[in-house]
């Protein structure tokens, strides 16, 4: 029994041995200390379009809302609800009847009026004569020229009369104050109008070209115009380009420019309202859309640019990436980036030109492990061969 256990005992502390033996031997097993090697892309630098892709709506370029500016009835609706209009195209016809009249009536006060300022002058023509040889007294020649200034006036108010009576009488068509896309309308034949009531009739909008309102932080407004100071960034002397996306992510076909943009911020978002204009022949904007423009606000100047496959992002979103620095060794670096260009990330800060970029070899590494860099060109001339 004893010489079972001592057997036993033999044959763990052998099996104890070998297994520290095999832990040695692997331990000892990457390559006899080779040092790993490594593909790295240097890092360069370029003049880079400052684009921003930015939230807009598609507003019309000039909105009209028909009212009437007379009473009555509404005898006669003349457009196609959705139709194009020309501005001074009639769109609606009131009941004219008593507006005739009363143009009737204007004109028969111009007569009387006429008629009166005739009479007034021709006694205020034969007194002129008879008050130089005294047979009529001054008075009375002041009197019949007060008369005739009283009849002209009379005439001047009749004729004022007739042109009011002929304006509302054309009122009584209303029509189109702007070309453009007129929607439904709002009345019927029959309905009772107002002079300039406050319901709209029908809405007219211009939608060729159209305007974008576009929405851009405040904060990234002041960082343009710090690069733009420090001379980084070279803004676009003609007018800006715009090119939009539409909702469904395909690319508008055409191209606008932008027009303005306001003065002052919005307070509730803290954000600035640039405006641009964009041809709509086809209407294929309509008003309200949602879109995304893309605005070229200028050229960053020597902008440093990285391979996208040597940047990776942690789990708080920090982007980062593996540089060989001085004696070869891998150096972990945080970087800040702005967008990808093709393959590549336009870096802000984290990297300088001239900086080795890890590329492949990443899982083989880990910071402050010294490595054996080699270009990624070299690297593919060797997978040819």
């Amino acid at each position: 029994m004893k010489g079972s256990r001592t057997l036993v005992g033999m044959f763990t502390a052998l099996v104890l041995m070998l297994g520290l033996l095999g832990c040695e031997q692997k331990a000892a097993a990457p390559g006899g200390g080779r040092i790993p090697q490594v593909v790295v892309v240097e890092v360069g630098v370029a003049d880079v379009p400052v684009e921003a892709e930015l939230p807009g709506r598609i507003v019309p370029r000039r909105v009209a809302q028909v009212r009437p500016q007379v009473g009555g009835i509404v005898n006669k609706r003349l457009f196609d609800q959705g139709s194009q209009v020309t501005a001074g195209q009639q769109l609606y016809q009131i009941e004219d009847a008593l507006y005739r009249a009363s143009v009737e009536s204007a004109k028969a006060e111009l007569a009387r009026s006429e008629a009166v300022q005739a009479k007034a002058r021709l006694r205020e023509q034969r007194l002129i004569k008879l008050v130089h040889t005294k047979v009529v007294s001054q008075e009375d020649y002041d009197l019949a020229h007060a008369e005739l200034r009283e009849a002209e006036a009379g005439v001047a108010a009749a004729k004022a009369g007739l042109t009011v009576a002929n304006i509302d009488l054309a009122y009584t068509r209303i029509v189109a104050p702007i070309s453009g896309r007129i929607g439904k309308s709002f009345i019927t034949e029959g309905a009772l109008m107002e002079a300039e009531q406050e319901n709209e009739l029908a809405v007219i909008q211009q939608i060729d070209p159209v305007f974008v309102d576009i929405t851009q932080s405040s904060t990234e407004m002041l960082r343009l115009n710090r690069e733009e100071s420090s001379g980084r960034l070279v803004r676009a002397t003609e007018a800006m380009m715009l090119h939009l996306v539409l909702d469904d992510g395909s690319d508008y076909e055409h191209s606008g420019t932008l027009a303005f943009s306001e003065v002052s911020v919005d307070e509730s978002t803290s954000s600035v309202t640039l405006r641009g204009i964009v041809p709509n022949p086809d209407n294929l904007l309509l008003p309200g859309m949602f879109v995304r423009a893309r605005l070229e606000q200028g050229v960053r100047k020597a902008s440093i640019l990285a391979p996208q496959r040597g940047i990776t992002y942690d789990y708080a979103g920090q982007a980062t990436a593996m540089v060989v620095g001085e004696g070869n060794k891998a150096e972990l670096r945080e970087l800040k980036t702005a967008r990808a260009i093709g393959d590549q990330w336009l870096v802000l800060s984290g990297l300088e030109v001239g900086d080795r970029v890890i590329v492949e070899g990443l899982q083989k590494i880990k910071p402050g492990v010294e490595v054996n860099p080699v270009s990624a060109s070299e690297s593919s001339s060797a997978e040819t061969e």
